[in-house]
């Protein structure tokens, strides 16, 4: 269905004085980069407020403010998505009041120096290779997701959309480094939040909270079932596959969240933009009101569902919310709201792409510089010019990298569309999360660790998750082995990924631990 031509020259204009003014705005702000300090931290002087702020838009991606919405008008959606938050709100108290201090006591860029600091440069080396390697991974599925939804509303090629969004992206961490990226994260923050009131209002106008609720209640198989509901209680035991249960908001998520926002430098080098650990203390817990973003948009969800039930969707636009819920927002974007207003709220979708990716290049750049260079050459202020020229090398680099590795997804999407690209996306950081947290675990409680034992563990960990995840039938399919692939469907774990951030993340710093533990008793036997 040809959504897009109902996409107007002035919703086109919109979204192109959008961006400009975004990267003017963002320049303006950005300041001098005379050294790798102010390039990479922002010079530590940018208030707590515009770094949560930036937290809070690296978050609510353009799949959390499109998918969203969508996963609450599919059949079986309902808000129990709102259960990962508790985790969310645990985990980042927990890094607000332990690991900042922690992090503050040294003049550290990321948290892979201090764990090198702990436990030598090879650690630094892995956790810096485990970083990188789940960066490209997901960002770059990110990225496919966003481009084909753009494809649809806007009728441009999506290996188009993937360029403009990495042009971009490379373009606002080049002019300003860390500034740039978190005062145009800023932006978009206002833009989400005005967006989903925007499209709330509207909603509630027209039907009312009472009608909206009363429509969200269906049969689904006969039974009744509220798409409004926010708890459910089924165990892991007898429902292994479930995946917004509070029993996963209160004891896996706070791991991935911990590991989100204490271990990947995407958030923690925000964090270390703050000018003290009381300031960077503040941007992690007040970045917990991204919580109320999420349920704004379910809120959203709720009435978009409503809408359809008494404005019935066309048989194209039906086949289009079949094919895929997360065209059902963008459709209703489009459709429904004023001209130039739709195309402000998309340019939003294009910006959230590119807030997310700018501030992995960032990290990237910082990550993979300070391993080529080691951190004393890389932080010398006598340096400092030719080290930012160097970093926007990097920026570059890393940006042509993530541009070709996105084209390449959506080479493997649009040959196989039954491919969950959602699901992907949030899945492929349980690869890297859980033995990332265990390293920095045994970076915090370093006596009796054995540092082989460690490693090999974080690498049992990444095994255990490739066997256990959908990636890997698909590349024996891919190969041919289908006898293999027949064995391994039918012998793998059933249980959803989530699970694998505390079991690896135990796994990582166990092995560790026993590592050291029997290393001593040889010790002493000797």
């Amino acid at each position: 269905m040809d959504v897009h031509t109902d996409f107007t020259w002035i919703d086109w204009s919109v979204i192109v004085l959008y961006m400009v003014f975004t990267t003017w705005l963002g320049h303006r702000l950005s300041g001098k980069q005379a050294t790798i300090k102010d390039f990479f931290l922002g010079g530590k002087r940018l208030p707590w407020w515009a770094v949560s702020g930036s937290m809070i838009a690296t978050e609510i991606s353009a799949l959390t403010f499109i998918g969203v919405p969508g996963g609450v008008y599919a059949m079986n959606g309902d808000w129990t998505y709102l259960q990962w938050g508790v985790g969310s709100i645990i985990a980042r108290f927990a890094v607000g009041y332990w690991l900042v201090p922690l992090y503050y006591e040294k003049e550290i860029y990321s948290p892979y120096d201090f764990m090198g600091s702990r436990l030598g440069e090879g650690v630094r080396r892995l956790v810096t290779g485990l970083f990188s390697l789940g960066a490209v991974l997901g960002q770059g599925v990110r990225v496919v997701v966003t481009a084909v939804i753009l494809q649809v509303m806007t009728g441009m090629d999506a290996n188009l959309c993937i360029v403009i969004i990495c042009l971009f992206a490379v373009a606002w961490t080049f002019l300003g480094g860390m500034q740039t990226v978190i005062w145009t994260d800023v932006i978009q923050f206002c833009l989400f939040i005005a967006g989903g009131l925007l499209a709330l209002v509207v909603l509630l106008q027209a039907m009312g909270w009472s009608q909206i609720h009363d429509l969200n209640q269906i049969f689904v198989d006969g039974k009744p079932f509220d798409k409004t509901r926010i708890m459910d209680f089924r165990t892991p035991f007898e429902h292994p596959m479930a995946s917004y249960t509070i029993w996963v908001g209160i004891f896996a998520m706070p791991f991935q969240n911990f590991a989100a926002f204490g271990v990947d430098q995407l958030n923690t080098q925000r964090m270390f933009c703050c000018g003290s650990a009381k300031e960077a203390r503040k941007a992690i817990c007040w970045s917990s009101v991204s919580l109320l973003i999420t349920l704004l948009m379910l809120a959203v969800g709720a009435g978009l569902y409503a809408w359809y039930q008494v404005n019935t969707p066309t048989e194209a636009e039906a086949a289009l919310f079949t094919e895929n819920s997360n065209f059902v927002f963008p459709t209703w974007i489009i459709r429904e709201l004023p001209v130039g207003v739709s195309g402000l709220i998309l340019a939003g979708a294009f910006a959230a792409a590119i807030s997310s990716l700018d501030s992995i290049l960032a990290a990237l750049s910082q990550t993979s510089l300070s391993i080529l260079y080691g951190r004393e050459r890389l932080e010398n202020d006598a340096d400092g010019q030719k080290m930012v020229f160097h970093s926007r090398v990097a920026v570059s680099i890393w940006g042509a990298i993530l541009c070709l590795f996105s084209i390449g997804m959506y080479f493997v999407y649009s040959s196989n569309k039954d491919s969950d690209l959602i699901k992907l996306a949030f899945g492929i950081v349980s690869y890297t999360f859980g033995p990332l947290l265990g390293i920095l675990l045994a970076a915090i409680f370093p006596k009796h660790i054995n540092v082989g034992a460690l490693v090999l563990g974080a690498i049992v960990s990444v095994l255990v998750v490739f066997y256990s995840r959908p990636e890997l039938p698909l590349i024996l399919d891919a190969l041919g082995m289908k006898e293999v692939n027949q064995w391994l469907e039918n012998n793998q774990p059933g249980f959803i990924s989530v699970w694998f951030f505390p079991i690896n993340c135990a796994l990582t710093f166990g092995m560790g631990w026993l590592g050291g533990f029997f290393q001593k008793s040889d010790r002493s036997s000797v």
